[in-house]
């Protein structure tokens, strides 16, 4: 099986701007329902998120970007821990989400990987190159690009893995157009400008 090394070249690392836009809910003096939501989410992640503080503003819209872990919950028994981690992280990273990147940075990280260069196999190439096509542009999801996953995903798997990429793009257009913080914990694992620069210098050098 041939295998190749892949890189978000393209992704700054960057935030457009330090302004936040929507100042994060504080558990203190929050609504009952609001303040339940903070302790569900510390008791079953361990935190809250700069992401989910802003969300809460609504809880509609909190719901709404919830649905991911159901999602992530019907594709990861078909794609494997991997490479829902792989999708994911292809999406953010060309969608230049800070928050969304920088988070499967350091998932796969902690797994042992190197974010910046990865080993993907022919399948694993596949689905990240069609998550990453769905933010290019889903109209030109081609039939080359598509026959893979038609091969070996049964149409109720690619549904779910086609909402998934929706609703990690949802997410990233979220954390984007409000500018939402990156959380402390994350910034280990943030990629640098030094670095971005060196990716770019090796992409013209393989071109």
């Amino acid at each position: 099986m041939c295998f190749g090394l892949f890189s978000f070249a393209g992704f700054s690392g960057l935030h457009p701007s330090s302004t936040v836009r929507i100042p994060p809910v504080a558990y203190q003096g929050a609504a009952p329902d609001i303040r339940a939501e903070f302790d569900y989410q510390t008791e079953h992640h361990g935190r809250i998120t700069n992401m989910k503080r802003t969300l809460l503003h609504s809880l509609p819209a909190y719901r709404a970007l919830m649905e991911w872990y159901p999602l992530r919950d019907r594709v990861q028994p078909f794609l494997g821990e991997r490479l829902t981690v792989l999708f994911a992280h292809a999406i953010s990273a060309e969608t230049d989400c800070l928050i969304c990147s920088t988070f499967f940075r350091r998932l796969l990280s902690e797994a042992g990987e190197n974010p910046d260069q990865l080993v993907l196999n022919p399948t694993e190439q596949a689905v990240v190159d069609f998550g990453r096509q769905l933010v290019a542009n889903p109209n030109r999801v081609s039939d080359e690009l598509y026959a893979p996953l038609a091969a070996r995903y049964s149409p109720a798997q690619v549904v779910d893995l086609t909402v998934f990429g929706a609703m990690m793009i949802a997410t990233n257009v979220f954390n984007n157009a409000l500018r939402v913080d990156l959380d402390d914990y994350l910034e280990p694992y943030r990629l640098r400008p030094v670095l971005r620069q060196a990716q770019n210098d090796s992409s013209i050098t393989d071109h």
